[in-house]
């Protein structure tokens, strides 16, 4: 993720809890818990235009306003006092995806909501030589065959690294990378899937966090905010003592099975996985520096996923 990018994100987080936080208090006690994510947050805030702040709090308000209706307990009048904050950047390496929590701890209740600022991707995995995606994503470690399979391609970017190169100085890393690395990664997965056959929903829970939540997704150039349900275990869209949620979230099912995963035709950088339950995930590796290193990231994004998520438009005044 680029430096501005980062900057937008966490500005975006900020005024999405401070909306969250002055809009519940005028129904109920509401307070932010300040942590390093929030000053961190803040700072990011701070460096933004006036101009791009209004933009900004005209998209967390929309969002905030719909949850308002699909979680009745946010606004439930009560004596405890509803607390927000932003998750550490740890919990997201650990498999929480949630940016921001919002939780009532009388009631032994919480939410979470997962922010992005005009982008769509899921997660940002690495490969690299020593790194096991095959333990990290579905606890399985990686095969022999695997390992053999990257080596040429790593020792390659080994030996581009000793020569100080740049990524755009390689005469054809499409062939002498991406290509041989992706192969090594559809192959393994396939290698896997084959023995285990709960490797599919294992996936997903690696993509997707161990917990339910809404994704909220500013898109300013169609003034938009998109809030999409990912309610897994069926957390999502609890009634209040005295309001039901204006919709009823469903209950999401996981994947069961791998239905294809090969390249996108014409493409030499991305592939497709497609599960049954309409589960479509694509991943796209590229350079994660300037500098050649023997480490690579997946911009991972979902293509398709099942008609029991919810995706919720929320067109701006």
């Amino acid at each position: 993720m680029s430096d501005k990018s980062n900057i937008q994100g966490r500005a975006y987080e900020f005024i999405c809890l401070l909306t969250l936080q002055e809009e519940t208090n005028k129904i109920r006690p509401a307070r932010i818990v300040t942590n390093s994510s929030y000053y961190a947050a803040q700072r990011a805030w701070n460096k933004l235009t006036t101009n791009i702040q209004n933009i900004y709090k005209t998209s967390a308000y929309a969002a905030v306003a719909k949850i308002f209706t699909l979680e009745p307990r946010i606004i439930e009048k009560g004596e405890d006092v509803l607390e927000l904050l932003i998750q550490t950047d740890k919990k997201g390496e650990s498999g929480d995806v949630r940016d921001i929590l919002i939780i009532r701890n009388r009631i032994h209740w919480e939410i979470g909501l997962s922010l992005k600022h005009n982008h769509f991707a899921v997660k940002h995995s690495r490969l690299s030589d020593r790194l096991d995606f095959g333990s990290k994503w579905y606890g399985i470690p990686c095969s022999p065959d695997y390992w053999k399979e990257i080596r040429s391609a790593f020792d390659y970017l080994k030996a581009c690294q000793k020569r100080h190169l740049k990524f755009k100085e390689l005469p054809n890393k499409e062939k002498d990378v991406y290509i041989p690395l992706l192969k090594a990664f559809i192959n393994e997965i396939k290698r896997q899937y084959a023995e285990h056959k709960n490797i599919p929903g294992k996936l997903v829970k690696y993509l997707l966090g161990e917990y339910d939540f809404y994704k909220i997704i500013s898109i300013d150039k169609e003034r938009n905010t998109k809030i999409q349900s990912y309610n897994l275990h069926g957390t999502l869209g609890s009634a209040s003592q005295t309001q039901k949620p204006a919709k009823i979230i469903p209950i999401v099912s996981l994947p069961t099975r791998i239905v294809n995963l090969d390249f996108v035709p014409g493409s030499q950088n991305t592939v497709e996985l497609y599960m049954d339950e309409g589960w479509q995930f694509s991943f796209r590796i590229h350079n994660a520096k300037n500098d050649v290193e023997p480490s690579l990231k997946f911009d991972i994004q979902i293509i398709g996923m099942p008609i029991t998520i919810i995706t919720l438009n929320c067109f701006w005044n």
